[in-house]
């Protein structure tokens, strides 16, 4: 078996040939626009910035381009609830390490609801194979909170030597069950498991070791952990949070 530091992903590279219009979305936004390769990490590599500055975008483009559905789910999820990605997975070439994931999964915080109902409608088709709800915790995603389902699916559904794709999964979880997930990340690395992840929040990109991109009206970028604006921001609130409210509510306090 091939050592496990070796990755599923090693880059993607940008075909300038199969771009159809450079002036339409997605190439519009300007981290997507100068985009011509990206290396990425064999252990994690996060994705960040402010909103609309095209890292679900990217994220979403690298998960179909490895064959996932755009609204989530494993490589054998096909259905289709409101199509609204962008043709940017067809202008990207995934260069493939020697390693091939053995699982998968691709999770956007936006549609694991519509996930969660595919599994139900799965179920209740007669086939040939075993139910699949068992894979995700036994009891129906629907019928647990947000959070609750989505650590669900992570302690029941990922498995080693896996390669995972998750947009924003911080939005369904408190501070203290985002330390919950950063554990099982860490023991699916250590199982030869690949993360690609778009997030906001500054305890997750506080994992050892990430590869950290930043996508901005300047490009895209990689970036220090301490030097992130998720960084900064959150910890000088957290140190002067009087003198943020003073600021932020001064029109209030004059008027």
């Amino acid at each position: 078996m091939p050592p496990r530091h070796e990755t599923f992903l090693r880059s993607l590279q940008v075909l300038p040939e199969r771009i159809q219009n450079p002036d339409a979305f997605p190439f519009t936004i300007p981290a997507i626009r100068t985009l011509r390769s990206l290396e990425l990490d064999p252990r994690i590599t996060f994705f960040l910035g402010e909103n609309g500055s095209g890292k679900s975008t990217l994220i979403e483009a690298i998960a179909m381009a490895e064959g996932f559905n755009p609204e989530g789910g494993s490589k054998g999820f096909s259905f289709s609830t409101r199509q609204s990605e962008s043709g940017l997975w067809r202008c990207i070439r995934l260069v493939r390490g020697a390693r091939r994931p053995t699982t998968g999964f691709f999770l956007r915080a936006e549609s694991f609801f519509n996930v969660a109902t595919e599994i139900e409608r799965l179920d209740a088709e007669p086939g040939p194979g075993p139910p699949i709800l068992p894979s995700y915790g036994g009891v129906s995603l629907h019928e647990r909170s947000h959070g609750e389902a989505f650590l669900a699916l992570v302690e029941n559904r990922f498995g080693p030597e896996g390669l995972y794709i998750l947009d924003e999964p911080e939005a369904a979880l408190s501070p203290a069950r985002q330390l919950v997930l950063l554990r099982h990340i860490h023991l699916l690395i250590q199982d030869g498991s690949q993360f690609l992840i778009a997030t906001h929040s500054p305890i997750l990109l506080a994992f050892p070791g990430a590869l950290l991109y930043q996508l901005s009206e300047s490009g895209i970028e990689k970036i220090d952990y301490e030097e992130t604006e998720h960084y900064r921001l959150t910890r000088e609130f957290l140190l002067r949070r009087d003198l943020f409210f003073r600021e932020l509510f001064a029109d209030d306090e004059s008027s």
